[in-house]
């Protein structure tokens, strides 16, 4: 797993931002988990280029496989690489959705990730406009 170094202290809402560098497991913790290294604010590790990047919150979960879901927010960045296997956000016919690019015998596609649920794919016209690259999701959990 590849450990991101942070370069300078981030603040945060006033508070500084520890970052623990060995990676939390998902499976049996490690027992050496505990030490605390470098400062890192999340949402500006996710944003890549500010100036080009906006928020949008997620509903319905035909991106479920990719990781995203029903309530998220996602960070999209308009001067991201549009490139094929990419989860993009894409006007089609004024309406806005966030899909996987796709390529199929010379046509792009906006594809669903979603193997437990059907969605169509779409096709993309001369009309259509890829808005911008899905750089990352932030997910809030209920805490009471």
């Amino acid at each position: 797993m590849p450990v991101f170094p942070v370069e300078t202290p981030v603040v945060a809402n006033g508070m500084p931002l520890r970052l623990v560098t060995t990676p939390a497991s998902a499976g049996f913790p490690s027992p050496a988990a505990d030490d605390l290294e470098d400062e890192i604010d999340p949402i500006s590790w996710v944003v890549r280029r500010p100036s080009s990047t906006f928020w949008w919150r997620v509903e319905g979960d035909c991106l479920w496989d990719a990781g995203i879901r029903d309530g998220d927010l996602i960070a999209v960045d308009r001067a991201g690489k549009r490139r094929i296997g990419r989860a993009v956000l894409a006007v089609v016919e004024g309406a806005v959705t966030a899909k996987i690019l796709r390529k199929r015998d010379g046509r792009y596609f906006l594809a669903p990730a979603n193997g437990r649920e059907t969605f169509p794919e779409i096709e993309l016209t001369e009309d259509s406009e890829i808005w911008g690259v899905i750089a990352g999701v932030v997910r809030r959990y209920d805490l009471e």
